[in-house]
């Protein structure tokens, strides 16, 4: 047979080189083969293979994974796709009962099958970066959990907080982040393969037994739905595009606290690198480049977005465009996740700026207006009159002068030149006080043993598909 001949029908065409997939196929070469063979396996057990030819192409099957695995196996450009590469190699390898692996089968329940396997593995990967990261905020949280610093909204000093608390604030993103990627993970449980092209098949194929071997809750409803469905896909992009967003938020701070106007965050090597021209300049790289990085995330969302907008059930070549993007946001996020971690491990505060920042009587203006209504004072009342005593038309008052008046209008108030005193007093749930940044870190530290037994679970799966592969028994 010359190369020509071994090219299936169905991919020969003039515009083979347009049509190729193959590059982005090639990462979901061992789920595809893992399908292939839960495939093989539904076929032998319902009777459409017999128990040798099962075994047979099995075997071809684990042959192919030991030579993608040691880069040893011939890739074949003209060959179109992942999936054609494998099925025309197994021919190859075992003989005409190769061609008996696409029994009952299309390629579009395979590459549907495929994806779903991929995204349990993205999500591990991504996840487990994810818990590094959150392990680094916690420990910096527990460090810095009695540092006082301004707290900010519209980026002006607003209520004296600490460290610890800002640090933790981030910690609660990133877990809603990592629940999104768990629960995305347990909505793609189910399995497409038996769907066929569109309409399932006449042979007594058991798409239930294919999705038991293959690890998956359950197998698809309904088969138009099955094959066409990338909602798993735009979910996961989703789930990363907000998790570039808030990765971006804690770099945004990191650049603006480094900055010498803050000066809150030392220039230490954690940060980046230094100034090809400036001697005294140490720049915050990292999280500038996660800042930058944030766009191609939000831009591999509607990508695929774009791409599923007005797509007609069920398959359509369009899907093939499904792919590129989400490899692209995985690998951005794993980048990003292993940067930052390293950087807020080597996070280093200047107490004293942060101290002398904190100390600033403006950040008491709220705790005199609450002792007035302690006092007795309706808060609207309260509010005017810790206003008047802030404002000084034509001139801003010294922090002494600020600090008496304050304490003329409300002598209860406390120490206003102890930060340390005000945020003790922040008793109330989730606040900064010592008593709920304490709640906090130990309810992060459950939640995060949480989310790693979730990962646990989908790790499970995919040793699950991986003995597929790697096991000898057939």
């Amino acid at each position: 047979m010359t190369p020509a001949e071994s090219v299936p029908p169905f991919v020969r065409s003039r515009a083979a080189g347009f049509l190729t997939s193959l590059e982005v196929d090639r990462p979901l070469a061992r789920c595809d083969i893992a399908g292939s063979i839960a495939h093989v396996r539904m076929l032998g057990q319902v009777g459409l293979l017999t128990r040798s030819e099962a075994m047979t192409i099995v075997g071809g099957l684990r042959t192919i994974a030991r030579e993608i695995e040691h880069a040893t196996f011939p890739w074949r450009a003209e060959l179109e796709d992942v999936h054609t590469n494998v099925e025309v190699r197994l021919t190859e390898l075992v003989g005409p009962v190769g061609g008996k692996v696409h029994t009952g089968r299309s390629r579009n329940d395979q590459i549907a099958v495929d994806e779903r396997l991929w995204l349990r593995h993205l999500v591990r990967e991504v996840g487990s970066r994810l818990v590094s990261l959150a392990e680094a905020l916690l420990a910096a949280a527990e460090r810095e959990r009695g540092t006082p610093m301004p707290g900010y909204t519209h980026l002006q000093r607003a209520q004296p907080i600490t460290v610890g608390h800002l640090l933790l604030a981030h910690f609660w993103r990133f877990d809603r982040d990592l629940d999104r990627l768990i629960a995305t993970a347990a909505r793609a449980d189910v399995s497409p393969l038996g769907a066929g092209a569109l309409a399932g098949s006449t042979l007594p194929i058991d798409p239930a037994r294919s999705a038991d071997i293959l690890g998956f809750g359950r197998p698809f409803e309904n088969s138009l739905d099955a094959v066409s469905d990338r909602d798993p896909l735009a979910e996961l992009l989703f789930d990363l595009a907000l998790l570039a967003v808030h990765a971006s938020g804690l770099a945004e701070e990191i650049v603006v606290f480094a900055s010498k106007e803050f000066g809150f965050i030392l220039r230490s090597e954690s940060l980046g690198a230094g100034s090809s021209l400036m001697p005294q300049k140490r720049n915050p790289d990292v999280a500038e480049l996660v800042r930058g990085k944030t766009g191609r995330s939000i831009g591999d969302l509607v990508a695929l977005l774009v791409t599923l907008k007005a797509l007609p059930l069920a398959y359509d070549r369009d899907l093939q465009e499904d792919k590129a993007p989400v490899q692209d946001a995985a690998t951005t996020a794993i980048s990003v996740l292993e940067a930052m971690t390293a950087m807020i491990a080597g996070l280093e505060f200047d107490r004293h700026r942060l101290l002398e920042a904190a100390a600033d009587p403006e950040l008491r203006a709220t705790d005199v207006a609450e002792q007035l209504v302690r006092d007795g004072l309706p808060f609207r009342a309260a509010h005017e009159a810790v206003g008047r005593a802030t404002r000084d038309p034509g001139s801003t008052p010294s922090s002494a002068d600020l600090r008496s008046r304050l304490a003329a209008v409300a002598p209860g108030a406390g120490d206003l030149a102890d930060p340390s005193e005000a945020i003790s007093r922040r008793r109330s749930a989730g606040g900064p006080g010592p008593e709920s940044v304490a709640h906090q870190l130990a309810e992060a530290r459950r939640r995060l043993t949480s989310r790693r037994d979730s990962l646990s679970s989908l790790d499970r799966k995919i040793g699950l598909v991986e003995e597929l592969v790697e096991n000898e028994k057939p």
